[in-house]
């Protein structure tokens, strides 16, 4: 799986409390920045380069793994009495607050979609009227100017009168339009 190149919070997230505590620590923006200018580097490096204990060091980097500003390096080296010793750098991602989605703004953007159902589904059903009127106009006209061949047919035809016996096609198609879009509204509940 590819990792993403950003962290998505909202205004209402704990994690913006959190990552407002870490750029406003002064710390933190020292490792960062020295971070950004070296590429990599270990505590020591970090707590020998920023003049910081080592202990501060240790405390401050455990708070910009959580945050996902900083990342450990695959690469490590061990020191004179066999510690491991890691290095740590600077994650590539963006960070984009944004405010919180509503569930009435979620509606909000099915809405388009099932105005479009509706009126799709209205076209259809006004269609099937159409043909389905033409048709029976059709066989009454047939029937009273004697062109069925059996008179129970015409009789058939005659007693039907106006009533259209179509096929709901419109109900179909609505019933499995409503269907899809409730399916992917609660698949997609969380990106809408």
């Amino acid at each position: 799986m590819a990792e993403e190149k950003f962290i998505l919070m909202s205004l209402d997230d704990e994690k913006t409390k959190h990552l407002a505590d870490i750029l406003s620590n002064k710390t933190c923006k020292k490792i960062i920045e020295y971070l950004a200018e070296s590429k990599e580097a270990s505590e020591k490096d970090l707590s020998d380069k920023i003049e910081i204990p080592i202990n501060t060091v240790e405390y401050n980097l455990k708070k910009l793994l959580d945050a996902g500003f900083v990342q450990k390096r695959k690469n490590f080296f061990w020191s004179k009495k066999g510690k491991k010793i890691l290095m740590y750098e600077l994650t590539n991602k963006s960070i984009i607050i944004s405010p919180k989605n509503t569930s009435i703004e979620k509606i909000k953007s099915i809405l388009p979609s099932a105005i479009l159902l509706v009126a799709g589904t209205f076209a259809i059903f006004a269609y099937e009227k159409i043909v389905a009127v033409r048709n029976v106009a059709v066989e009454n006209l047939a029937a009273s100017s004697g062109y069925v061949n059996s008179p129970a047919v015409a009789d058939k035809l005659i007693s039907t009168g106006g009533e259209i016996a179509s096929s709901p096609v419109w109900m179909w198609f609505f019933a499995g339009g409503l269907l899809a879009l409730i399916i992917f509204s609660l698949v997609n509940w969380r990106k809408l």
